[in-house]
Order: structure tokens, then sequence, then C-alpha cells
């Protein structure tokens, strides 16, 4: 009788050891999708402005078209992109560096760095920006959480049994992008 007593209660334990590590796990991957969601608004913010952007731009930088559909095209390849994570990520490289593109050859026109509504609206997109930028570190702080409890002993044993994954961290795919810029005042 004692034995059995005992034995249920090992039994009981373990089953409590499983749902906790089980609800962590559940708790761990919704706030991954919740930190994509707080990247997936800001971008389409980002998104949301590129078009005013451009109709600001196009009368100054008229023989600048080359730029200006590079933009235009990046902002479609948003479109087409999919729901899948990482073509999301890869066309939002794509629109990052061409509108970095855009504002440095906008540094030619006078006109348009002194034209009201071009600042107003470049003042709009860097805030965004940075918030794209605290979005995508809040999304890897989750992935990493998410990650270190699907990899690590005993936790990596529940995820297998219950097909917990390993979630992929928001990276810059473009080598150029991590290049450190070089900076010259002479």
């Amino acid at each position: 009788m004692i034995f059995a007593l005992i034995l249920l209660g090992l039994i009981a334990a373990a089953a409590l050891f499983v749902m906790g590590v089980y609800n962590s796990l559940v708790g761990l991957r919704n706030q991954v999708k919740e930190a994509w969601a707080q990247v997936d608004v800001q971008l389409k913010r980002r998104f949301d402005l590129i078009p005013n952007l451009l109709e600001t731009v196009k009368g100054y930088m008229s023989h600048e078209r080359e730029t200006l559909e590079a933009v235009t095209q990046a902002r479609a390849a948003i479109s087409g992109a999919g729901s899948s994570m990482e073509q999301r990520m890869t066309a939002e490289a794509g629109l990052t560096g061409a509108l970095g593109r855009l504002f440095a050859v906008s540094e030619s026109y006078p006109d348009l760095k002194a034209s009201t509504n071009f600042l107003a609206l470049q003042e709009e997109l860097t805030s965004t920006e940075n918030k794209i930028s605290f979005s995508r570190q809040f999304y890897n702080e989750a992935v990493m959480r998410m990650n270190n409890r699907v990899q690590m002993f005993p936790g990596n044993i529940i995820a297998g049994m219950f097909n917990f994954t390993v979630e992929k961290f928001f990276e810059i795919e473009d080598e150029a992008e991590r290049a450190v810029p070089k900076v010259d005042f002479s």
C-alpha cells in the first residue's frame, strides 16, 4: 500500500513537472508570436509612410528614377513576400536598403532637404525605424528565451515530446548593412 502511494506520488510529481514545462513553453511561444506582431505593426507603419515619401520626393528628384523605382519595387516585394517570417525579413531588409539609398541621394537636393513635407516624413520614418529596431530587439530576446528552453535539459525532452521547435532570430541578411560605416571628416 505504501509502495503504491509512493509510486502514485512520483507519477503525480512527474505529471506536474511536465505540465509546468509544457505551460512555460506555450507561454514562451506566445511571447515570440506577440513580439513578432509588434515588429509587424511597426513594419506596416513604415510601409504606409512610403507612398507619401515617394510623392514628396518625385517632384524634386525626377532624374533619380532608378532610386525611386528601387523603393517602389522593394515595397511591392513586401506585399508579395507571403506570410513566412523569413520571406518577410528578407523583403524588409531590401526595403531598408532602398530607403537608405533614397535618403543618401536626397542629400544632393537642397530644395528637397528644405521641404517641410520631406523633413516631416523623414522624421516620421526615422522614428518608425527606431521603433522597428526596438521591436526587433524585443523579438530576438523572446526568441532567445524560447530557444534556450527548447534546447536546454530538461525542457528539450518535453519540447521534443510536444513538437516545440527552435525559432529563427531576426537577423540582417545584407552584409553591407553589417559593415561598420567609414567616417571621414577630412
